[in-house]
């Protein structure tokens, strides 16, 4: 079969690509392929009672399928050049930050209206935080929440599914280059196109690069962030989300001078479990309904690690951290701050006892035969001085999920457009390495498809 372009990935990126241009180029034959389930089919089946663990599925309803790994996440759309990737770099500040103005305008367009966004601007607890030597970054969040975000995926698909094609549970072996466009090789066949969009997302970077060198693109190392999911009552940072919502906070440490920062706060939401490429992670949800809430608040506290000569592979180190936690606790393992402090391991009878009750069922244990002690000295140092603008969070009972890996793919050399080497092959969002987020994923998206449609 003949498309104009195919889209590899319905993540953010695919999406909003195939969002754009059949806006712009109705006349378009577009194609998505994608590894994983339609949304409606996307059930993963943990229920906390007959299964409490991850059992791993062939295809991870929580990484894989239409919305990619960020279907199930908390919806936050930071819009900023601060995080989130480096857009800006390849495309301008003020381009990047317009794209993603532009994306969060389609999204209430389709289900997000009503929700709230969020700002750092003129907030007095950043300068709480310089006073504790703590920074807090600048953004506008467009917080949807989990179910909301569904929503908004929903009617995307549905305004999408008569305009483009979609194969679900199609993976993609190869991408291969003709005399003019290019060959998509599945299981069940191939597919050509003129003009092809990569985008995988994080949990497609082996299989990204693997095309990169299929294909002599040249790639460089990227990092790796790892960490723990930090889960304690609500209200220990209630005066923190109530007004920000998503406060991405950084500590420079004084033993090491590491940064560890906040990623992904979800207030009054749940700790998860998440598999990249069969090995077990944590991550943390949070709803917008107010009867899907928790009493509890969660957040990862993250150490970024670059490697250079001679050793280049962030992820294999981060794996085989990650492979370290599955090997001792089956999973998940989950430890009380008091109990991380005096060198003990936590057990289930001190986990039942405690005053925070976890939201994911996972093996209580100790995580400094997991983590390096450098990383876990950096965490430490960060909870401590987070206790001084957010009272409460050193406490005993604090919950400590590990471990909490960020794999991000090595990144891929692009132009301007986003373009490889090869013309008419794009390559865009998480699995490109230049975006780490939901906002800087769709405004690549977005970017590459008005580049299509000018040609």
């Amino acid at each position: 079969m003949k498309f104009d372009v195919i889209i590899i990935g319905a993540g953010p990126g695919g999406i909003f690509s195939a969002y754009e241009l059949s806006a712009l180029r109705p006349n378009l034959k577009i194609a998505v392929f994608e590894t994983g389930h339609s949304l409606e089919k996307r059930r993963c089946p943990i229920d906390g009672e007959k299964v409490k663990s991850c059992i791993g599925c062939k295809s991870c309803s929580i990484m894989s399928g239409f919305g990619g790994a960020g279907a199930f996440s908390d919806g936050k759309y930071n819009i900023t050049n601060d995080f989130g990737g480096t857009l800006y770099e390849y495309i301008g500040k003020k381009r990047a930050l317009d794209l993603m103005k532009y994306v969060d305008e389609i999204n209430m367009r389709f289900g997000g209206e009503g929700t709230k966004l969020y700002s750092t601007a003129g907030t007095g607890f950043k300068t709480e935080c310089i006073r504790h030597d703590l920074h807090l970054l600048d953004a506008s969040v467009r917080h949807l929440g989990t179910d909301i975000n569904y929503v908004v995926l929903e009617n995307l698909y549905t305004h999408l599914k008569d305009k483009v094609t979609f194969f679900f549970d199609t993976p993609v072996k190869h991408v291969n280059r003709l005399e003019k466009g290019y060959e998509i090789v599945c299981k069940d066949g191939t597919y050509t196109c003129e003009q092809c969009i990569i985008s995988v997302g994080r949990s497609g970077s082996k299989w990204m690069e693997t095309v990169c060198r299929e294909l002599d693109i040249e790639t460089k190392s990227n990092r790796v962030d790892i960490g723990v999911r930090v889960e304690l009552p609500a209200q220990v940072f209630a005066h923190i989300t109530d007004e920000l919502y998503e406060s991405k906070i950084v500590y420079r440490t004084e033993t090491y001078g590491d940064k560890v920062r906040t990623f992904c706060m979800n207030p009054k939401g749940a700790v998860v479990n998440e598999n990249t490429n069969g090995i077990i992670t944590v991550n943390g949800h949070s709803y917008e309904d107010p009867e899907k809430q928790t009493e509890n608040t969660n957040f990862a506290l993250l150490v970024a690690k670059h490697f250079s000569e001679p050793f280049k592979d962030s992820n294999g180190y981060g794996e085989s951290i990650a492979r370290l936690s599955n090997m001792l606790g089956g999973g998940v393992i989950v430890q009380r701050f008091g109990d991380l402090i005096r060198g003990q391991r936590s057990t289930p009878g001190r986990i039942e006892e405690s005053f925070v009750t976890p939201t994911l069922c996972a093996t209580p244990g100790d995580l400094s035969l997991v983590l390096p002690k450098r990383i876990l000295d950096g965490i430490i140092e960060m909870i401590y001085a987070l206790d001084n603008v957010a009272p409460g969070t050193a406490n005993d009972d604090t919950l400590l999920y590990g471990v909490e890996v960020k794999f991000y793919n090595m990144e891929v050399e692009v132009n301007e457009r986003l373009e490889s080497k090869y013309e008419g092959l794009y390559i865009i969002g998480d699995g490109s390495g230049i975006t780490h987020s939901l906002s800087h994923a769709s405004a690549s998206g977005v970017h590459v498809a008005r580049d299509i449609a000018n040609r």
